[in-house]
C-alpha cells in the first residue's frame, strides 16, 4: 500500500506552496525522503532550507525542489493533523467519557483517542499504554515536549484496575524515561471516590513530585459519570470537596516553598462544589492546565473585572445567561453586576442535564435539546447567551448536533454564544 500522506486543505495565498501551484486535494507524501505521518513530521522535516517535496495529485506523483529562507513557512494547511488516522485507546476505564455517551450521536464523539501526537499538538491527555519502541524513538528524536499524561495512580496494581487494563506498563519507569529524554510533562489524576483518593492520592502526588522539574504540573479532577455508565461508583459530594481542597492548599504551600510554584492544582469543579471562591490568577502559575478546565472560572472572573473598566454599551433588551447547574450560583452573582453595568435586567437560566443525567452539572456537557426545552419553558426575550463550551470547535453544533437556529426555533429572542462576560458585552455593543 502506498503512503497516504497529508491531504492539503488550504494553500495560503502568496506562500511558497502557492508559487509552486500546489492545490487543495494534493497529498504531501514526503519531505527530503521522509514519509509524513502527521503535521509534526511536516514541521520537523520541513524545517530545512532546501526541501524536496513528493506530492501525489490524482494518479500522478510530482517532485518539487524548494530553496527558502530559514523559518519561512511553506504555507500549507492540512485536512487532518494526523495522516494515518488516530491512535486508539487500549484501556477500558469505567469512568471513560466515551462509555458515558448514548448511541446515536455523531461518530466523532465515539473515537477513543490515546495518541501521543494529539497530546503534543493539542494538550490531550494520554495514558502511555500503547507506545511502541518506534514511538519512543520518535518522541526523543523530535523532542515532542510537553506531553499531557493521565496518571490517576502511581500504584501500578491500582492503576491497572482503574484502566481495566492488566497489561498496562508500569507508569513511573515511563515517566522517568520521558524525564531522561528531556520531555516536560503535565499530569492529571481523575479521582474516583474510595479508589484512588486518600492515602493513594498522597502517594501519587509524592511520587510525581519526585520527578520535578520534568513533571511541571499535577491536575486533580473529580470523576464525572453519566446515567449511561452503570456500576461505576458515584461522583463526589460537597462535603468531600472541602477536605480535598484543604489538602491541595497544604500541598500548594509546601510546593511553592520547594519548587517556587503551587505545582498541584484542583479542578474548578471542586471549588464550585464546595461553594468556595476560586484562587487568584497567581495561584495558577500561568494556567498550565487551562485546557483541562483548571482555572477557567478565575479567567472568567478576571475577564469581567477588565470588562467593567470600559464604557458600558447602550442596552435596551433584557439578558439571559444559560449555564449548567454547578456554576449557576456564581454566575447569578455576576449577572447582578452585569445588570447594574449595562442598565437592563440580567437573569441566569440553569439547565438540568436530562440527557446525560442530573449528576452531570457542568455547562460544557449541556445538550441542545435540554437547553431548547428550558428556553421553551422560560420564554425569555431580548438577548440569550449560551455557553461556548457546549458547542464544537467550530461553534456550530452541540453534542447532540443542534445548531443555534434549531435551539432558537419559536423563541422571540436573539441567541448568541459566549465564553466570557466581555464577549456578552461586546455582542451587545
Amino acid at each position: 500500500m502506498k503512503p497516504i500522506g497529508g491531504m492539503v486543505a488550504r494553500v495560503l495565498p502568496g506562500s511558497i506552496a502557492d508559487e509552486l501551484d500546489l492545490k487543495p486535494g494534493d497529498q504531501i507524501i514526503s519531505i527530503n525522503g521522509h514519509v509524513l505521518h502527521d503535521v509534526i513530521d511536516y514541521r520537523f522535516y520541513g524545517a530545512e532550507e532546501h526541501i524536496e517535496l513528493l506530492v501525489r495529485r490524482g494518479d500522478e506523483e510530482l517532485l518539487f525542489e524548494v530553496e527558502r529562507d530559514y523559518g519561512e513557512e511553506l504555507g500549507l494547511e492540512f485536512a487532518e493533523p494526523t495522516f494515518d488516522g488516530v491512535r486508539h485507546c487500549v484501556n477500558h476505564c469505567s469512568f471513560c467519557f466515551i462509555k458515558g455517551m448514548p448511541p446515536g450521536l455523531r461518530p466523532s464523539l465515539y473515537v477513543k483517542d490515546d495518541d501521543y501526537r494529539y497530546s503534543f499538538l493539542f494538550g490531550n491527555f494520554i495514558t502511555l499504554t500503547n507506545l511502541s519502541e518506534a514511538d519512543w524513538t520518535r518522541i526523543a528524536e523530535q523532542h515532542l515536549s510537553p506531553l499531557y499524561i493521565s496518571v490517576h495512580a502511581t500504584d501500578d496494581a491500582l492503576r491497572r484496575r482503574l484502566l481495566s487494563n492488566p497489561r498496562a506498563p508500569e507508569i513511573l519507569p515511563q515517566l522517568c524515561r520521558l524525564r531522561d529524554l528531556g520531555i516536560e510533562m503535565h499530569t492529571q489524576i481523575v479521582l474516583t471516590p474510595g479508589q484512588n483518593d486518600g492515602d493513594c492520592l498522597h502517594r501519587t502526588v509524592s511520587d510525581l513530585a519526585g520527578l520535578w522539574p520534568a513533571v511541571r504540573s499535577v491536575g486533580i479532577v473529580p470523576v464525572g459519570l453519566t446515567r449511561f455508565q452503570r456500576g461505576c461508583g458515584r461522583v463526589y459530594r460537597a462535603d468531600e470537596a472541602e477536605p480535598l481542597l484543604d489538602t491541595v492548599a497544604a500541598w500548594q504551600k509546601h510546593y511553592r516553598r520547594q519548587f517556587g510554584l503551587n505545582w498541584v492544582y484542583a479542578a474548578d469543579e471542586w471549588y464550585l462544589l464546595a461553594g468556595r471562591p476560586v484562587p487568584s490568577a497567581r495561584a495558577y502559575d500561568g494556567f498550565p492546565q487551562v485546557e483541562n478546565g483548571i482555572g477557567l472560572v478565575r479567567i472568567l472572573l478576571d475577564d469581567w473585572v477588565k470588562a467593567r473598566r470600559k464604557k458600558p454599551p447602550t442596552a435596551q433588551s433584557p439578558i439571559t445567561l444559560v449555564c449548567g447547574i454547578l456554576i449557576a450560583p456564581l454566575l447569578s452573582q455576576l449577572a447582578d453586576e452585569l445588570a447594574a453595568f449595562v442598565g437592563v435586567s440580567a437573569d441566569v437560566l440553569p439547565v438540568a442535564n436530562r440527557f446525560f443525567g442530573e449528576q452531570v452539572t457542568v455547562s460544557g456537557l449541556l445538550t441542545g435539546q435540554d437547553v431548547r426545552t428550558a428556553l421553551q419553558r422560560a420564554r425569555p426575550t431580548g438577548w440569550v447567551f449560551l455557553p461556548r463550551a457546549m458547542f464544537d470547535d467550530a461553534g456550530r453544533a452541540t453534542l447532540d448536533d443542534l445548531t443555534i437556529p434549531e435551539i432558537a426555533q419559536g423563541l422571540d429572542a436573539r441567541i448568541e454564544i459566549a465564553a466570557t462576560l466581555s464577549q456578552v458585552v461586546r455582542a451587545m455593543s
